[in-house]
């Protein structure tokens, strides 16, 4: 089936979670609020409906391809990505000193869902670009900014992330490709990095890859990593592209999702060495290097949600066209669809209500970003910074393992037909396994959860947060009604148990840091579901607030099944964390 962006869902998640029109306050966005929210999104629909939805079946069918270090595309993505570029799409959410739209996040991260929801392989592309300009608005030069971030602003250039290598994996203290200072203020690349994504393709004119590379003298370990600049392509005084860069794809991956997407193994230096320009300072790369990859984990997370949407939207019409056996309460007096049957129900309920929920949360956190970069009140951009921090782990961390499960479920909903490629849902659980990986994996995201966001202030930041769960619970309550007092009971439990974890984590995290890492992705989890929870509790008060359209009332039921059946896991994870802690070590080694 055709993709259709949930619109209306995204504009209630923009206007009463993210609160839009408070962000249309801050300086810079005084144009960006509720009516300019709707028209970009509705317009950005159309072109992921109508233009990179159709490609998206044709990209896992017809991959892209290598040969002699040129990569083609699938046959449609060249043509689709200029009329991505020409639309300003990329230029979305950066500023317009470069070109830019200028857009609130809070905006830009709805229109990245759409994106990736029609064509996950090709919103790839423009992922890695955005973080190549991210990198270089904190810390290029002027003269870095001025010869390449309009291009990339632009979509006339793209961007690529270079941090893995064969011997180093997810150690980036074991980072090998080094870089030679030359006379002039260049330096000279030597290495081979792997897992690139876009690192090679036909659909721009240049590609501006950002480097990790160690400086000859440089400290071992991450203190010793810089950051560069290496385009494919030199660029002139005058911006004209010249030669050719010593840096060439000598192959790409073969892999079980995202095909269409080329992840480039990309040799520096063969050849006399790739020209590379210094970003920043020598041996701050890493810290560079994290602008991009905070950008990229956040809209990873996005993605999971992305893919999630996609997979209900197919597996609720599947249910509602197949026919299979007689309704259990006799409602039918013949076999009717599967959606009559209770477990079908029960499946996709999960996948709305999962779905529904982390796009909350992403929504949420979108604002708190927009709010700590441009906010007039110091003190409130320090309050905002630090709930997005907190929140990034969770969206990247908890969207993306929600991901899995809900394509998973949608090949359930389709059966035995689900197995089958040709009826598309497959696809979507392959694409989706990726997202708990890169841009670190889910224990990454669990451990940077643990150690700089809940350790490093003795559980603080977390406390203050379950303090606002519970000021939430206290509106349920005094709203009336069963739904929102169902809603409110689970959010208690969660919270406690939340704050038990948290004592949990900051009691053991040094004194017994096994205890505290086994129960880590566990704990990721459970915070991730809790604030998930919690938005879909602040919906549910809007929601009964304005009872009656259809839209309403599915957004209370979305909210109450969320409480009862994914909410209500929680207390058990707490368990598991807390209780549990000595099983996960407790065989020898050599036992496995």
């Amino acid at each position: 089936m055709s993709y259709i962006a949930p619109v209306k869902d995204m504009l209630f998640g923009i206007k009463h979670l993210a609160n839009i029109d408070q962000v249309a306050q801050m300086p810079g966005f005084e144009e960006a609020g509720y009516d300019t929210a709707q028209a970009v999104l509705e317009e950005c629909a159309k072109f992921n409906q109508d233009v990179l939805s159709p490609l998206n079946w044709e990209g896992d069918k017809n991959p892209s391809s290598w040969k002699d270090t040129v990569v083609t595309t699938t046959p449609g993505f060249k043509e689709a990505f200029k009329q991505y570029a020409e639309g300003g799409w990329q230029g979305l959410q950066h500023p317009a000193d470069f070109g830019g739209q200028g857009l609130p996040k809070t905006i830009g991260a709805a229109c990245g869902e759409m994106l990736n929801s029609a064509n996950m392989s090709f919103a790839l592309c423009p992922l890695l670009t955005d973080g190549a300009i991210e990198a270089l608005l904190t810390a290029g030069s002027d003269e870095l900014k001025a010869t390449y971030l309009e291009k990339l602003v632009s979509g006339e250039w793209t961007g690529t992330m270079n941090l893995t290598e064969p011997q180093a994996g997810s150690d980036l203290a074991a980072v090998r490709t080094r870089a030679e200072p030359q006379p002039d203020g260049t330096y000279k690349i030597f290495g081979t990095k792997i897992y690139i994504t876009y690192g090679e393709h036909d659909m721009a004119d240049n590609i501006v890859h950002l480097v990790l590379a160690r400086v000859q003298g440089a400290p071992e370990g991450v203190k010793g990593i810089s950051l560069f600049v290496v385009p494919k392509f030199m660029v002139g005084a005058d911006g004209a592209l010249g030669a050719r860069n010593d840096v060439f794809c000598v192959s790409i991956e073969h892999k079980m999702g995202i095909k269409a997407s080329p992840t480039a193994v990309l040799q520096f230096g063969d050849h006399g060495g790739a020209v590379g320009y210094l970003v920043g300072q020598e041996n701050r790369g890493l810290e560079y290097m994290f602008i991009m990859m905070n950008a990229a984990r956040y809209a990873v997370g996005v993605q999971g949600i992305a893919i999630a949407e996609r997979a209900y939207q197919k597996a609720a019409q599947f249910a509602k066209d197949r026919v299979q056996s007689r309704p259990v309460d006799g409602s039918l007096s013949a076999a009717g669809p599967i959606i009559h049957h209770p477990d079908v129900r029960r499946m996709l309920m999960t996948m709305r209500a999962s779905t529904e929920g982390c796009r909350a949360l992403a929504l949420t956190a979108a604002a708190a970003y927009d709010a700590a970069h441009h906010h007039p009140d110091a003190a409130v951009r320090k309050d905002n910074a630090t709930f997005y921090e907190f929140m990034v782990p969770l969206v990247k961390g908890y969207s993306t393992e929600q991901s899995l499960e809900v394509t998973s479920l949608g090949v359930q909903v389709h059966g035995g037909m689900g197995f089958i490629e040709e009826t598309g849902a497959a696809q979507y659980y392959r694409d989706a396994k990726i997202l708990t990986i890169y841009e670190g994996t889910t224990a990454i995201q669990a451990n940077d959860l643990v150690g700089r966001k809940t350790s490093r202030d003795g559980g603080q930041t977390a406390k203050a947060l379950a303090a606002q769960v519970e000021a939430t619970e206290v509106e349920l309550l005094a709203q009336g009604g069963a739904n929102a007092a169902a809603v409110a009971k689970k959010l208690k439990a969660a919270r406690l148990a939340f704050v038990d974890v948290v004592e949990f984590i900051v009691a053991n995290t040094r004194s017994n840091p096994n205890a505290a890492f086994a129960g880590s992705v566990p704990y990721l989890m459970l915070a991730g579901n809790l604030m998930a929870g919690w938005q879909l509790g602040r919906a549910l008060l809007v929601a009964e607030a304005e009872f009656g359209p259809a839209f309403m009332q599915a957004k209370i039921t979305t909210a109450r099944f969320y409480a009862d059946h994914i909410l209500a896991r929680v207390p058990g994870v707490r368990d598991a964390v807390v209780d549990g802690a000595g099983s996960v070590t407790g065989l020898e080694i050599g036992d496995f």
